[in-house]
């Protein structure tokens, strides 16, 4: 766990949410000291410290973290309509997939 980003991002995340940090920490159960610690100590928050704080800034522990996040259907750039053309066209077989590619294709070809 990287403390100093933990730190940041919790300080980013109240300022979205227009809650001082300490504020945060007090109202969220975690210590209203809980970053001072971290910051002048050098203290590794516990999991149910980042979890209450994270719950109450409406955020994932993950986020909080700053960990990588992997790219999700969501995040792909296809609407919900293409989205769901991917879902129907992977339960076809392979031969099925196949007439679907040459249909879209003449129909693409006519445009």
């Amino acid at each position: 766990m990287d403390v100093q980003i933990f730190v940041q991002n919790v300080k980013e995340f109240c300022k979205k949410k227009g809650v001082k940090p300490t504020i945060a920490c007090e109202e969220s159960g975690a210590g209203k000291n809980l970053l001072n610690h971290i910051e002048s100590r050098g203290s590794i928050p516990s999991v149910a410290k980042v979890q209450m704080l994270a719950e109450y800034l409406g955020v994932t522990t993950s986020e909080l973290l700053g960990e990588k996040k992997e790219p999700t259907a969501q995040d792909d750039g296809l609407s919900d309509g293409e989205r769901t053309l991917m879902t129907l066209f992977r339960q076809l077989t392979p031969d099925q997939q196949e007439m679907v590619i040459r249909m879209v294709q003449a129909a693409a070809d006519k445009l």
